[in-house]
């Protein structure tokens, strides 16, 4: 014992677990529980959780938390599940909860995006397909926005105008003599456009004005402005009211969803400018999906319950307006379901389970865009790829991603050996039909990567060291409760959401 030389640990670097003792350096353990890191080679046990909402009434079984930033502060969307029903709720701060918002039979999970203040929703569920499950957007489901304020989310979209519109001569104007098709184009308080429609075909008077009358009314309170819109003069006229490029009449916008008179509307041809006709290929309302993201400035959902290799893809600033027929990707069909997308370096990714394509916008409608094969065996889960902070998905120039072989970081392509290297055997052991339980946050300022796993704990892996294979520390987190899901409000406040609420 006296010639006993002390093995001293000066650099610890946390959990290591390759299914082989004999593998383990020196400096790592292989049982981290309940540990965080400090510094660049401290550590200590995890701090203690306090009860984040402390309403009268606290929530139950919260199954998906997500950052919801509104003007002025940053909340929460929580949704409960009790087994047949889902209920969402916009959690405000710990005293405050709105809601429910949103109340769906089978909603057991949802998609989010964030756009000028609202929350766009899709409700999801998983299904059983010859063992293997899928999530996909609910049957007979829509697209969801919800505008911040309390009130229940609404289906986005308008439903398009119904009825028929009349037309006459006004006074003296100056309107191209011949006939023109008329419509009228609802729009909400979101700026969503309906299709045209309520069509009425005038010869219009040469030298003259036109007048509208019985303009339709929506019964949808979101409805709070009507356009006239028209078509330049039609020689040989067919009778298809929708055979026409129909375009936005100057001045013609009445800005309630009351007045049903329109009088003395002058226009020439050459004013029509503004093309509406893409509206006519919309969607009235957008089906449910399993991934919500946004690229360009556009909103992209995927993963509806009859299509699960098909991306819709909205206009740009439109996230309300989905062309049915070009807007619309279909990724290779392989069977398997789109699980996710994101953002990165201008270039549009989605994946399935197991493969990773890419698109471009080029300037042209969607159903154009070239595709890339990215990889053919990484990809992801329904939340699979990490969130930054309380927002988006990429930081700096990579996304953090969980594969099925591990945590990987994606540049363009799987950065490996995977980041989870050293943990590799654990990784393995979790139960991948279970990925639907995988989530991954990434606290980019205090360089820590949090993760839901299938068996309801916490791995969670500190960078301060290096975002690498080799220097990045591993822990798991335990705790007396199944964790569902996590987020990360006002930069330093981790919130846990359970069985027993967040």
């Amino acid at each position: 014992l006296m010639e006993h030389q002390p093995i001293v640990i000066d650099d610890f670097k946390g959990l290591f677990d390759q299914d082989n003792l004999d593998k383990v350096p020196i400096d790592h353990f292989t049982d981290c529980l309940n540990v965080d890191y400090t510094g660049l080679d401290g550590f200590k046990t995890r701090d203690g959780i306090d009860r984040h909402q402390n309403v009268v009434a606290p929530l139950g079984n919260v199954v998906r938390i997500y950052n919801y930033i509104t003007q002025d502060k940053n909340t929460l969307l929580a949704l409960t599940w009790d087994g047949t029903t889902g209920n969402l709720y916009h959690v405000v701060d710990s005293t405050t909860v709105f809601g429910p918002i949103l109340t769906l039979v089978g909603m057991s999970d949802f998609a989010f995006a964030p756009y000028a203040g609202r929350a766009y929703i899709s409700p999801f569920n998983t299904f059983t397909t010859g063992n293997i499950p899928i999530e996909k957007g609910l049957q007979n489901e829509y697209l969801y926005v919800y505008l911040g304020a309390g009130a229940a989310a609404r289906i986005a979209g308008v439903p398009n105008p119904t009825g028929t519109l009349t037309v006459a001569n006004g006074i003296a104007g100056n309107t191209d003599a011949g006939l023109h098709l008329f419509g009228v184009v609802f729009e909400t308080d979101t700026g969503a456009l309906s299709a045209p429609a309520a069509f009425k075909s005038f010869t219009a008077g040469a030298a003259l004005s036109v007048s509208f009358s019985s303009i339709p009314v929506s019964a949808n309170p979101a409805v709070v402005k009507r356009h006239i819109v028209a078509t330049k003069v039609i020689t040989g006229y067919t009778g298809n009211t929708t055979g026409y490029t129909y375009y936005f009449i100057p001045n013609a916008t009445i800005n309630d969803n009351i007045t049903t008179v329109l009088a003395n509307i002058s226009f020439f041809d050459a004013d029509l400018l503004s093309d509406a006709s893409h509206l006519l290929d919309n969607f009235t309302q957008i089906p449910a999906g399993a991934v919500l993201f946004m690229y360009h400035n556009r909103l992209v959902i995927a993963t509806t319950y009859t299509d699960i290799s098909i991306a819709y893809v909205s206009s740009p600033g439109e996230p309300e307006a989905f062309n049915q027929i070009d807007g619309l990707i279909v990724v290779p069909l392989d069977g398997n379901p789109i699980t996710n997308g994101a953002e990165l370096r201008d270039v549009m990714y989605l994946m399935k389970r197991n493969r990773t394509v890419s698109y471009v916008d080029n300037d042209d409608i969607p159903a154009t865009w070239p595709l890339s094969v990215v990889d053919q065996a990484y990809g992801t889960s329904v939340h699979g790829i990490a969130t930054v902070i309380d927002s988006g998905s990429s930081t700096v120039d990579f996304l953090i991603i969980a594969t099925q072989r591990g945590i990987v970081v994606f540049n363009g392509r799987f950065a490996l050996p995977e980041l989870s290297w050293k943990i590799s055997g654990f990784w393995t052991r979790q139960d991948k039909s279970l990925a639907r339980y995988i989530q991954v946050l990434n606290d980019a300022i205090n360089q820590k990567i949090y993760i839901t796993l299938p068996d309801r704990r916490m791995l969670i892996g500190d960078y301060s060291d290096g975002l690498d294979p080799q220097n990045i520390r591993w822990a798991i987190w335990s705790f007396d409760f199944k964790v569902n899901t996590v987020a990360l409000v006002n930069i330093n406040d981790l919130i846990i959401a359970s069985e027993g609420g967040m």
